[in-house]
């Protein structure tokens, strides 16, 4: 693991960090609005992943803070500074590609010490500090190997290398787990956040994964159409989404009209998929306290997952609807498709939403 080596690397190593923010950032091609007036600020040593579906803006906002697009209008401050006009070298920050656009005829230890190179640190010196960095990520066994003598995880470490190198402020990360295998994935995503929380440098990663953007991030940055839906720490996007889009694309909510719990037609709300409770129809679905609601629908569809099984429900009312059962609760009920069941949940589980942007 990362963090056994970091410990030996001593104080030169470990970085301070900077706050970014942006205010007012759009990006315009032509009469496209690909990002639109938005605005945050991520402090200093946070690790901040911008999620969203593809299109939603979130490549050409990491783009525009590393300066490989420019800004159409708005501000881009590192540390206090306002770097939009800046070349990217000079902005204190170091972007990690998806693709890890490794040098294919040179081996680990040139990559690594590449930027070095192009700033003019001697041989010895930057031969010596990325060795340095690959034993940081567990890679300076295959000092001599070529990229396409790797493995895809084996790429990421020595491209994560290569970023580090140059001790940024900011790591900027677009999409770097989206090559790997799902074990691989897991467990580089800990070593990602282990390393950021060791290095104490602010984490800017691009994702689609709701999954990995829970499992990483200390700040979510949720981008729809240009624009951002919704920013806070994944516990309060999960526990309170901002919008209909919100809650529906991070996933585990049931999105309905006002009008099925009793309130305006107009609004919407949004129930967690686990805190519905299911019963055969006819019957209660278990003593609760409070206010309740509930609705006779349908079993469209079943999905085993393992830990869980994930029932959707089929009525006029619900769209989409569905039910998150531990495994051990869906095997005692036996439930099947077809059968009539009972929804019911807490008034005070329920969540208002605000509208989307």
């Amino acid at each position: 693991m990362f963090a056994a080596n970091i410990c030996f690397m001593g104080e030169d190593i470990v970085g301070s960090g900077a706050g970014i923010e942006l205010v007012g950032l759009t990006k315009r091609y032509g009469a496209v609005e690909a990002v639109k007036e938005i605005d945050v600020k991520i402090p200093a040593g946070t690790y901040c992943c911008l999620l969203g579906p593809s299109g939603c803006g979130k490549t050409t906002t990491l783009r525009m803070i590393a300066g490989h697009e420019g800004v159409s209008d708005g501000d881009i401050i590192i540390g206090g500074e306002n770097v939009s006009e800046l070349e990217p070298a000079r902005r204190g920050t170091a972007m990690m590609f998806q693709s890890y656009a490794l040098f294919p005829h040179l081996n680990c230890l040139d990559n690594v010490a590449f930027s070095l190179k192009m700033r003019g640190v001697s041989k010895s010196e930057r031969r010596a500090s990325a060795l340095e960095y690959l034993a940081l990520v567990e890679m300076e066994q295959h000092a001599q190997r070529l990229p396409s003598q790797l493995s895809g995880g084996q790429q990421q470490r020595v491209a994560l290398a290569r970023a580090l190198v140059t001790k940024p402020d900011v790591l900027l990360l677009d999409e770097p787990l989206s090559a790997l295998d799902p074990f691989l994935r897991i467990r580089m995503r800990e070593e990602l956040k282990r390393l950021q929380s060791e290095l104490g440098i602010s984490f800017i990663h691009v994702t689609h994964s709701q999954e990995e953007a829970m499992a990483l991030a200390d700040l979510v940055v949720v981008m729809n159409d240009g624009r951002i839906e919704q920013a806070a720490a994944p516990r309060d996007v999960f526990e309170r989404p901002a919008s209909v889009f919100v809650a529906r694309f991070i996933g585990g909510h049931n999105v309905m009209s006002g009008a099925v719990v009793g309130e305006d037609p107009a609004s919407a709300v949004a129930i967690r998929a686990d805190r519905v409770r299911l019963a055969r129809a006819g019957r209660a679905a278990g003593d609760e306290s409070g206010e309740t609601h509930d609705i006779t629908a349908r079993i469209a569809a079943v999905e085993y997952l393992g830990l869980w099984a994930k029932l959707r429900l089929d009525a006029p009312e619900l769209e989409d609807f569905t039910v998150a059962l531990p495994d051990s609760q869906f095997f005692d009920q036996g439930f099947t498709v077809g059968e009539s069941v009972t929804a019911s949940w807490r008034s005070s589980d329920l969540h208002r939403l605000g509208a989307d942007r």
